[in-house]
């Protein structure tokens, strides 16, 4: 459209100093890119209808959260017959905490006691990360 306006049409209504030249004229258009020159089509919405929900059934424990058996020394210390691993691992940590058995310069040294030296393999030290290896003897597969 702004194309088709000729310089003499465009000069006729300008002062003269500002003379419209077919240059300036083709630098008016713009060309926009394709997805702002047509807008995008409307989707159909659909109604929402779902199903009912089932009631959630909640799964059994697997793996390290399923309780087994234990062996009679961790069992001393617990004071369970069966429990998982997170749990008995959460029940140690507790009884440390209680008994004041971190090395006050290390806290990741544990200092044994006459109880988990027979759960530790008779260790009087042992670094947090080897509790739950020392622990996989306790447990019955």
């Amino acid at each position: 459209m702004a194309a088709s306006i000729s310089a003499a049409c465009c000069s006729a209504f300008a002062p003269a100093d500002l003379a419209v030249t077919r240059k300036h004229i083709s630098m008016l258009t713009i060309s926009l890119p394709w997805r702002i020159q047509t807008p995008p089509p409307l989707r159909a919405v659909k109604a929402a209808s779902k199903p009912p929900a089932a009631p959630e059934k909640k799964r059994e424990p697997r793996g390290i959260t399923k309780p087994r058996p234990i062996s009679p020394e961790l069992q001393a210390l617990l004071g369970v017959k069966e429990i998982p691993r997170t749990q008995a691992l959460k029940q140690i940590w507790a009884y440390i905490k209680e008994n004041n058995l971190q090395d006050p310069d290390n806290k990741k040294i544990i200092i044994c006691d006459e109880k988990l030296k027979n759960i530790f393999a008779g260790k009087d030290r042992v670094g947090f990360l080897e509790i739950s290896g020392l622990l996989n003897p306790h447990f019955a597969k």
